[in-house]
């Protein structure tokens, strides 16, 4: 089953939405949550009850985030697939303190999970306002021409984050 996103980008700015992603595993189910999938696929899928899965999935529905893309009978009952409602999260300036260490704390966990070695590069530059601006847009126009291969190639995560470091005196 191909992804479906109803939008390319979900607004992460309300307080529903910061509760919603107040816990480390609905990050990593937003982050499963690419592709459809069932509550039992899930619970496989991040080692974890399928009872814990519902709860996660439930709040994530009620945020707007998450919504069911399909259904199929499976003997005698009804099974959901369900996808993020877009195709990235884009976080308010404001989110920085309320999901920074739930964000973090669930992309440690994808990395440590990771099938291959995995990229993960920290650097901080000088850069004038315009040079910050021109990266920042080639960063999200990389991002969102990103298209998917196929259905059978692997999943890769991408997290990109960018940001203006304190002002520190020991220039």
């Amino acid at each position: 089953m191909s992804p479906s996103f109803a939008k390319p980008a979900f607004d992460v700015s309300t307080p529903d939405h910061f509760k919603a992603l107040a816990h480390p595993l609905r990050h990593r189910l937003m982050f499963a949550l690419g592709e459809p999938a069932t509550i039992s696929q899930l619970a496989k899928r991040l080692a974890t009850g399928k009872g814990n899965i519902a709860h996660h999935i439930k709040v994530l529905t009620e945020a707007g985030m998450v919504h069911v893309v399909s259904t199929r009978t499976v003997r005698g009952g009804t099974e959901q697939y369900y996808q993020r409602t877009a195709a990235r999260l884009d976080f308010a300036s404001e989110a920085a303190e309320t999901t920074t260490a739930a964000s973090l704390a669930a992309v440690a966990q994808e990395l440590i999970g990771a099938a291959d070695d995995p990229l993960l590069v920290l650097r901080h530059l000088r850069l004038s306002p315009a040079k910050a601006a021109r990266l920042r847009a080639l960063l999200e126009e990389s991002l969102d021409e990103l298209e998917p291969d196929s259905d059978h190639d692997p999943r890769y995560g991408v997290m990109v984050t960018m940001y203006r470091q304190h002002d520190t005196d020991d220039d």
